[in-house]
C-alpha cells in the first residue's frame, strides 16, 4: 500500500502512529512471524484495520481483556498464524484496598501510575463496578506495579492478579447521540456533545480542560475523526462513533456517545 496516499487519508500529525504500524506489518510479513504492539487507543486500532487492509500477507487481531475495551494490544501475524490469549501477554489486576473507609477514583488510579513512570501504552482499561477496581496492564508491567506501587494518593493498597473470568462488568452508562455540526473541529464536537456554546467550549480547550486520546489538545480548531476519544474536565466523555453524510444544509452528520461526569 502506497504509503503516501494513506497518509492523506488521517491527519498529519497521525503520521509517527503509521509509520510504527506499518513497522509492524512489515516484521509480522517478513520475518512470517506474530507482532505484538502495545496498548493502542481505538483511533490507533482503526488506523492499524486500515492498513492491514491493504495488505493481503498479514493479518490482525486485538485484544484488551474484556469484549468492549477501550485500550486494546493488537497482535500482527501471518495468515497461517493461529492467535491465542496468551500472546497478547496481559493481566488483571485488582486494586485490594478498605472499601468501607476510602474512596478510589478513575483520575487517582490513572495519576499513581503515569507518576510511578508507567508509559500510557503499558496500560489498558481501567475499570470499576462501584467499589472494585480492576486494571489490565502487560505482562511486564504487572510485576513492577505489584512490588513497587502500594499507595494510590494516600490509600495504601495491594495487587491481586485475576483471570480474565474475574473481570467485573464495569458502570458504563454510554448514551447515543445522532447530530450535526457545523464542521468536525474539536470546539464543535465538544459543544454538540454536551450542549455548550461554542465559546465555552473554545475557552474550555484553551485552559487546557480537553483531551483528545488521552493527550491535551488547546487547539479549537483541531480536526476530530471517527473513533476519537475525548475526555472534557468536569463534563464527561465523548466517543465519536461515526461521521456520515452532508445535509442539504451544508451540516456534517454524525453519532456520538456520551458519558457525563
Amino acid at each position: 500500500m502506497d504509503e503516501l496516499n494513506i497518509k492523506q487519508h488521517f491527519r498529519l500529525d497521525e503520521g509517527p502512529i503509521i509509520d510504527q504500524i506499518n513497522d509492524w506489518i512489515v516484521q509480522a510479513a517478513d520475518q512470517y512471524r506474530p507482532v505484538l504492539s502495545p496498548f493502542l487507543n481505538p483511533r490507533q486500532r482503526y488506523i492499524a484495520q486500515t492498513l492491514v487492509n491493504g495488505n493481503d500477507n498479514v493479518k490482525m487481531r486485538e485484544f484488551g481483556g474484556r469484549q468492549e475495551a477501550e485500550m486494546s494490544r493488537i497482535l500482527f501475524f501471518p495468515a497461517y498464524y493461529q492467535p491465542q490469549a496468551s500472546d497478547f501477554e496481559i493481566t488483571c489486576l485488582e486494586i485490594d484496598y478498605p472499601q468501607k473507609f476510602a474512596e478510589l477514583h478513575h483520575r487517582q488510579i490513572m495519576g499513581t501510575l503515569l507518576g510511578e513512570g508507567l508509559e500510557r501504552t503499558s496500560f489498558g482499561d481501567i475499570i470499576t463496578d462501584g467499589n472494585r477496581w480492576q486494571v489490565i496492564v502487560t505482562n511486564q508491567m504487572a510485576r513492577f506495579i505489584s512490588e513497587r506501587i502500594n499507595h494510590v494518593g494516600k490509600i495504601k493498597v495491594k495487587w491481586k492478579p485475576l483471570s480474565f473470568d474475574e473481570l467485573i462488568v464495569p458502570i458504563e452508562d454510554w448514551e447515543q447521540l445522532p447530530t450535526t455540526v457545523s464542521s468536525l473541529r474539536i470546539d464543535a464536537i465538544v459543544a454538540a456533545g454536551f450542549n455548550y456554546s461554542r465559546n465555552r467550549a473554545k475557552q474550555l480547550l484553551e485552559r487546557g480542560y480537553v483531551q483528545i486520546n488521552w493527550e491535551e489538545m488547546q487547539r479549537p480548531d483541531y480536526l476530530v475523526g471517527e473513533h476519537d476519544m475525548l475526555s472534557v474536565r468536569h463534563a464527561g466523555r465523548i466517543r465519536v462513533d461515526q461521521v456520515g453524510s452532508i445535509t442539504k444544509k451544508n451540516k456534517q452528520r454524525i453519532t456520538l456517545s456520551i458519558i457525563h461526569a
